[in-house]
């Protein structure tokens, strides 16, 4: 027990000190992030690497302890068998968070970093085990060792956006793993565990609000990948799904803060890998939140999902799937507080039947588009644009071609109408007018109606255009030539 809070105060006091040496080495050769105004709103340059003081303080303190002649070399050699080799892959993650935060890497060179690192875990007993007799277990134990490590990982790198948030979390996150470690009497994890607990409570005194050095890539990947690799070793060194309930949760603001930024993303067809200000905590500052406010928050959040992660694990997850439950439909109402509009609208389509009107609205666009180019004259492409602009509610159409003018109205006018020319070629064009409060008009977009019509009766009327060209040529090569053989008759005459 001595050697673990030793650990602890020895990592402390490291962090404590190299902290401020790594802020001002960095300050003094300009390797910091600047403010930009937008997503960085820090009023001064700040440097990006202090993750290096968190690992630097964690393995010196092992390397401390090992040379103290006191040492308890012994008993951290029977407990921690695999912490070189874990070690191995935490460097991994580092190094390829501080490449990142010093010379910049593309998003797909970060997963490659924190793939391999994940793989070397799993050859250091870092395993989430489902059947583990089974002989095809690897075909489903490797996929979701990796998934839960590189989703991990990326968790505590994507909500690293603001002073504090990141650090404090990890140490929430720390402290649930090691109260467990010390309940079940898992020395090895409260072993790895307690230095990182310790270098993370030093960092936080520069870290937190107004922040004078930032995690960076390499301390915000480093602390979500330990604690992926600490939420499985939570017993001993194996977990099955029902026990990775509990880690889960220790865990569990920081994963759901991923989630809904990959699903964000996808909804609106944007860059997964990109920034936005759509995380969390952006939304609580939104709301009005100061930035000391916001970490508080997000610390009194994680500090109820360690304890219903503790209480898992004290009651053997016995009433595992109700407490999950019960988390999971308060994230819910927590996350509608929030004013996510991408979940609101996405809602909207599901419930009210305006998914289904969208895709009838694309089929007919589609049908429209085939009825106009199998269509054999420019009246029976004005037969099928004034169904088609009746059918999708417009008031009134206008076509106007190079030798004649359509026009009709289907209802009288409306003052609250918009109106859109559709440009043709050769000075061609289609006026249709709708009105602007129409429900429908918002779901099917105008802008979709008029791309289909414009495509679709452009290449229409040169198609005609071409035909009729084609004709005149022909007629006049026939009337050229009945004139000749008239003259040569004459002649013969």
């Amino acid at each position: 027990m001595y050697l673990i809070f030793g650990l602890g105060i020895i990592a402390f006091i490291f962090s404590i000190i190299l902290t401020p040496i790594v802020r001002d080495c960095f300050r003094h050769f300009g390797i910091v992030d600047h403010p930009d105004g937008g997503r960085k709103r820090h009023l001064s340059p700040i440097p990006r690497v202090g993750g290096i003081a968190i690992a630097v303080s964690y393995v010196l303190s092992f390397c401390l302890v090992l040379l103290l002649p006191f040492s308890y070399d012994s008993e951290i050699a029977r407990a921690l068998p695999g912490i070189w080799k874990l070690f191995c892959a935490g460097g991994l993650i580092f190094a390829t968070g501080l490449f990142d935060d010093l010379v910049g890497y593309f998003p797909w060179q970060k997963l490659a970093g924190q793939l391999w690192a994940s793989m070397i875990a799993w050859f250091a007993g870092v395993r989430i085990e489902i059947f583990p007799d089974h002989p095809m277990s690897l075909l489903w134990n490797i996929p979701l060792t990796v998934i839960w490590l590189v989703g991990c990982t990326n968790a505590f790198n994507l909500i690293d956006g603001m002073d504090g948030l990141a650090a404090g979390v990890g140490l929430f996150g720390t402290a649930t793993i090691l109260l467990a470690a010390f309940a079940n009497q898992n020395l090895q994890l409260a072993l790895v565990t307690m230095p990182l607990a310790g270098a993370l409570i030093g960092f936080l005194r520069y870290n937190f609000n107004p922040a004078s050095i930032f995690l960076g890539d390499c301390g915000s990947l480093l602390i979500g990948f330990l604690l992926g690799c600490y939420g499985i070793l939570w017993s001993e060194k194996s977990a099955t799904l029902l026990g990775m309930t509990a880690p889960l949760l220790a865990v569990a603001i920081q994963l759901l803060d991923m989630c809904l930024s990959i699903v964000r993303r996808l909804i609106r067809h944007q860059p997964l890998f990109g920034g936005d200000r759509g995380h969390i905590h952006h939304k609580l500052l939104n709301r009005g939140f100061t930035v000391r406010k916001v970490a508080l928050v997000l610390y009194g959040v994680c500090g109820i999902a360690a304890a219903l992660s503790l209480l898992m694990n004290a009651l053997q997850n016995r009433f595992a799937g109700i407490i999950v439950v019960l988390f999971c439909v308060s994230a819910w109402i927590g996350i509608q507080h929030l004013g996510y509009v991408e979940f609101a609208t996405a809602r909207q389509l599901i419930t009210k039947g305006t998914f289904r009107r969208i895709i009838d609205s694309q089929t007919r666009l589609k049908d429209i588009e085939q009825r106009i180019g199998n269509a054999a004259s420019i009246e029976s492409c004005w037969q099928v644009l004034c169904e088609a602009c009746k059918a999708f509610g417009f008031q009134s159409v206008r076509l106007s071609t190079a030798s004649r003018i359509f026009e009709e109205s289907f209802e009288a006018g409306n003052p609250s109408t918009v109106q859109i020319r559709i440009a043709l070629p050769e000075l061609q064009y289609v006026n249709i007018a709708r009105n602007i409060s129409d429900d429908q008009f918002a779901m099917v977009g105008l802008g979709g109606f008029a791309q289909t019509v414009s495509t679709a009766l452009a290449l229409k009327l040169e198609e005609l255009d071409t035909i009729a060209r084609r004709k005149r040529e022909v007629q006049s090569a026939s009337a050229s030539l009945g004139e000749e053989k008239r003259r040569s008759a004459a002649a013969a005459v």
